[in-house]
């Protein structure tokens, strides 16, 4: 009797163990869900119930549960099973092992590039590489790159590829890509790449003048253009006078030529000069160039006038040269006072002439008969038909520019009038005692 009671308990064990049982999806790609369910009688009277994977047990209820994974990574791949502890320990049961393997949804992405070694200045293409699996052929990606832990680009885009329009030495660094799904939940990283962006070491470095007329003439603006036939990336120019060896300036550009203005010439800047260029590599420097300063120089005259004629002196050529501004100052004043001398003595004989000339019309109007009117009322006279010379004195005085071509000019008069109306009336009569003078330069 006894016997056939352990018979009965044993087989209803028996029964009561297969009836367990753990139920999973039979496909899970990177991303999915996974929901496992352990099945039994419902009414059991269990302590706990357990879910295990490689027989570790992962989490532990007071009740039949499910159990969730959100999103599946290949690291969840395993073999599953689910326990129960019943109030009696001939109620402890075990379901069935399911093993779980999640499959890629896309490998993992590679960096590629249109150069790993670009020349400086030119474009880079970058490519992050992947395949979708066959099966979820419909899942959408993004992309980013990065460079230095820095984001290139606008930063995420459906697009594998960037293209970089120009890249210099700055660039040069470490690459890698990102691929993610829209929905965040996969995301995978390319093994990060080299870049060595190359420069192109400068070449035939020149020095070139520029000036107006083509000739460097003191006090007008010059322009030192040092230019290179080749190269890449940031380049240095700098100038130089070769009598000091020190830098007249210095400008850091990305191009391939820099201009140092200097607004005014003096006559103390001529002499040798040269420049220098650099990009990293070793400095070039130019040939020297010799910079002569021109002064001014050139042909001069004189010429004296007094209303009834013009005469005009002999061209004077004068040649300015000398080591410093005293000396051409000196010698334009010494060929300025020579010319004022013909002109004062061109001046004295225009002025006794004129006075001939009036002594002689007063002789004709005095002989005239009283009752004849006279052909000029507001006509001045003076005391004295010869006046003394140290009483001249200019009534205007000009000093030009010796750019234009009267460097100098005078108007003499006889005697100071003694209204503007009486200067008016002298200057339009061309019999009065008026002497126009100037020095020109031809």
């Amino acid at each position: 009797m006894l016997l056939w009671s352990l018979l009965v308990i044993f087989d209803a064990v028996t029964e009561q163990a297969d009836s367990l049982t753990l139920v999973a999806p039979s496909s899970v790609f990177e991303g999915d869900s996974i929901v496992l369910k352990c099945q039994g009688e419902q009414n059991w009277k269990i302590q706990k119930m357990a879910y295990h994977k490689d027989n570790k047990e992962l989490s532990v209820f007071k009740k039949f549960s499910d159990f969730l994974i959100q999103s599946a990574v290949l690291s969840d791949s395993g073999n599953y099973f689910c326990s129960t502890k019943g109030q009696l320990f001939l109620w402890d049961k075990t379901s069935n092992i399911v093993k779980i393997k999640v499959q890629e949804l896309f490998q993992r992405p590679v960096l590629t590039a249109s150069s790993f070694q670009p020349i400086e200045g030119g474009p880079v293409s970058l490519k992050c590489e992947t395949r979708l699996s066959p099966q979820r052929l419909d899942v959408q990606l993004q992309f980013c790159f990065f460079r230095e832990n820095q984001v290139l680009g606008s930063g995420w885009s459906s697009s594998p590829e960037l293209q970089i329009s120009a890249v210099w030495s700055e660039d040069t660094g470490s690459y890698w890509c990102k691929a993610e799904t829209v929905t965040h939940r996969i995301r995978k990283q390319s093994l990060q790449s080299q870049i060595h962006v190359q420069r192109i070491p400068i070449s035939n470095v020149s020095l070139e003048i520029r000036a107006p007329g083509g000739q460097v003439t003191e006090g007008q603006k010059l322009i030192l253009l040092c230019s290179v036939a080749g190269g890449t990336g940031n380049v240095t120019f700098s100038w130089y006078r070769e009598a000091t060896g020190t830098s007249m300036g210095k400008k850091t550009q990305r191009s391939l030529s820099a201009e140092l203005e200097i607004p005014a010439v003096k006559e103390s800047d001529a002499g040798k000069y040269y420049c220098r260029a650099d990009n990293g590599h070793v400095p070039i420097q130019s040939k020297v160039v010799n910079i002569p300063v021109r002064k001014h120089s050139g042909n001069y005259s004189c010429e004296a006038n007094n209303g009834l004629g013009a005469q005009c002196s002999e061209a004077v050529p004068v040649s300015i040269s000398g080591p410093d501004g005293y000396r051409r100052d000196l010698m334009t004043a010494g060929v300025l006072w020579g010319l004022f001398g013909v002109l004062g003595f061109t001046g004295v004989a225009l002025l006794l002439y004129a006075l001939f000339h009036k002594i002689s019309g007063e002789s004709s109007a005095t002989n005239e008969p009283r009752g004849a009117s006279r052909p000029n009322p507001q006509e001045f006279t003076y005391s004295s038909p010869t006046p003394d010379m140290e009483e001249l004195q200019p009534v205007y005085v000009n000093v030009g520019s010796v750019d234009v071509d009267v460097v100098y000019s005078q108007v003499w008069s006889m005697q100071q009038p003694e209204s503007s109306a009486n200067i008016r009336t002298l200057l339009e009569n061309k019999d009065s005692q008026v002497i126009y003078s100037s020095v020109k330069k031809s």
